[in-house]
């Protein structure tokens, strides 16, 4: 079964956060919280967010809806773990012989899904 966990409008660009994303593909649930525990950037604080609310998703989800008792939430894999662009705000700095230079504020999603297959 697939539980997953989104956060949407994270002020990062989306090429950092795939640096830190690619490292937890495919691992254990805990072991990739260990992996981003260690992890000097700010994306690793995001992603281990999102993927602490995955696993707290895969419990709520475990308890309250009868199709997912069969849930191991013990043995919960990374399947999928995607760093998406999102919206880019344009702002505009003062340049030379009074032109503006764009300055480009980029937003990404993260996306976590979990299994236990």
């Amino acid at each position: 079964m697939k539980v997953q966990a989104i956060s949407r409008n994270v002020r990062m660009s989306a090429q950092k956060m795939r640096e830190v994303v690619r490292q937890i593909q495919g691992l254990p649930a805990a072991r990739a919280q260990a992996v981003l525990a260690v992890v000097p950037r700010k994306g690793a604080r995001v992603v281990a967010k999102t993927l602490k609310s995955a696993l707290a998703n895969a419990e709520d989800l475990k308890t309250h809806k009868p199709e997912y008792n069969a849930l191991k939430t013990d043995r919960l894999r990374v399947q999928e773990a995607v760093a998406q662009n999102a919206t880019t705000t344009r702002t505009f700095t003062p340049k030379a012989r009074g032109s503006a230079g764009p300055i480009l504020k980029r937003r990404c999603h993260v996306k976590i899904t979990l299994s236990d297959d």
